[in-house]
């Protein structure tokens, strides 16, 4: 039935099945890659699928032939809903077909690898994987986005940061520094006082409920969670109502219960959207997001809610822990990033040429090329990041000082139901339930979700 299912969504979105690339036949020596992306020319992701097209395809080739190696790439392109592509490519794997080297959400990696769809990468290559020169390059904490039970299964391609904005001018008005770095929640809510004293509309905002979906769990709840030394997911098991997620729920509590917030706004199916023209606008003092907040929304060249004094007005800080060294790994701040993987297929009938494809999309070069001309972005490379990230204050920050100390999601398949139930204690909360009660409401969902209570972290 669930089989006959997603053979239904392909056929709806159009979507055939792609042959592993094998050797030409007749017993030549030619090698034959495939490559697939959620990309395409002219449609989604446009630009990704032109790079690999025109860029990566000829210039890995010519650097094979000067190798005495004929090797022939070719561009496997999509263009559908991430669901739709998620579905292709484990119905690829699952019958041993499927790209050579394809791309994953890294929130994927743990059911794929569950279920057999990937393998590590020292498996499929040997020694080799793990003595890739560009590892040093990629900070322990974005490793872990390619990790699952401690072996490597991909390579981390991009990731992104959260990090507090705050508006400079209304900071100003309330006798609060340009240069403010909070040390602690309490710091945090000492400084919405002051705004709100200074007449500022809206001095916090945290994301939270349903309508904001998974913005709630990325920029609200779980960042939270870590700074009070939590996590959703360790080693295996699951955090129930614990103290963690009781400071976390209080800590919205202060908020939006505190009048420190708007409660409303959490409530409206574009909520966020509203949030975001609100800053843009002068009416929030204090907003946690990610970077693609300062690069795709308050842009002044083509943001969705434009900031033309963006550079000048709006400043940015680390989140703090609860208090300092009460975070996740002791530490005194904390951020969430997410992320995309890249990988070879364990049904590639040439894994080792597979894998350097796959190194050379990550090389100095490749990343250069692909990020210039207005295309800039934060790769995984700290290399690539110093030069390439030179005029991007902000980018940089989030390279040098929040990608050393972030947390990812676990990347297992309930992860987005569980990240729903956690989305609907911030709401409970934000519309009056106590912290503890909608923490206890959590638990008996997670419990449903995840097996029983036997998977649970005791509180």
């Amino acid at each position: 039935m669930a089989l006959r299912k997603v053979a239904a969504v392909l056929a709806a979105a159009g979507i055939g099945l792609t042959a592993c690339g094998q050797s030409s036949g007749g017993g030549g020596d030619t090698i034959e890659l495939t490559i697939a992306q959620n990309a395409i020319a002219g449609g989604k992701n446009a630009a990704a699928a032109d790079f690999v097209a025109n860029w990566v395809i000829p210039q890995f080739e010519a650097a094979q032939k000067a190798k005495g190696k004929d090797v022939k790439v070719k561009f496997v392109p999509s263009g559908v809903d991430d669901e739709q592509y998620k579905t292709k490519l484990s119905l690829d794997l699952k019958s041993g077909k499927g790209a050579d080297v394809i791309d994953i959400d890294g929130i994927w990696a743990g059911e794929f690898a569950e279920a057999g769809y990937i393998k590590p990468l020292a498996d499929l290559v040997g020694a080799e994987a793990d003595s890739w020169d560009g590892w040093a390059q990629i900070p322990e904490s974005v490793q872990g986005l390619a990790t699952y039970n401690g072996k490597k299964y991909a390579l981390p391609i991009g990731t992104d940061g959260r990090v507090l904005y705050f508006n400079k001018t209304l900071f100003q008005k309330a006798g609060l520094p340009a240069d403010w770095q909070p040390k602690s929640w309490q710091e945090i809510l000492d400084a919405g006082t002051k705004l709100k004293s200074a007449g500022v509309p809206v001095p916090i905002q945290v994301n939270a409920g349903t309508a904001m979906g998974e913005a709630t769990s990325m920029q609200g709840v779980l960042p939270l969670l870590a700074g009070a030394g939590g996590e959703v997911q360790k080693d295996g098991k699951w955090t129930g109502a614990s103290q963690p997620l009781k400071d976390a729920l209080g800590f919205y509590q202060k908020i939006y219960g505190g009048g420190l917030g708007d409660p409303k706004l959490q409530q409206e199916a574009k909520g966020r959207d509203k949030s975001f023209q609100q800053f843009a606008a002068g009416k929030i003092g204090i907003l946690m997001e990610g970077d693609y907040f300062w690069r795709g929304v308050i842009n002044p060249k083509d943001g969705v809610a434009p900031m033309a004094d963006r550079d000048q007005t709006v400043g940015y800080a680390l989140i703090p822990a609860i208090e300092p060294g009460k975070g996740i790994r002791g530490q005194d701040f904390v951020s969430m990033s997410g992320g995309a993987l890249r990988t070879i297929n364990p049904n590639s009938k040439h894994p080792k040429e597979a894998f350097e494809l796959l190194t050379f999309t990550l090389s100095p070069e490749a990343l250069k090329e692909e990020t210039k001309d207005g295309n800039v972005r934060i790769t995984p490379r700290t290399d690539v990041n110093k030069e390439i990230l030179a005029g991007e204050p902000l980018l940089t920050y989030i390279s040098d000082k929040v990608l050393p100390l972030t947390a990812f999601r676990p990347p297992v398949a309930v992860y987005p139901q569980v990240s729903v139930a956690l989305q609907e204690a911030t709401a409970a909360v934000v519309g009056g339930t106590a912290p503890d009660q909608a923490a206890t409401a959590y638990q008996k969902k997670l419990e449903g979700l995840v097996g029983g209570a036997g998977n649970i972290i005791a509180p």
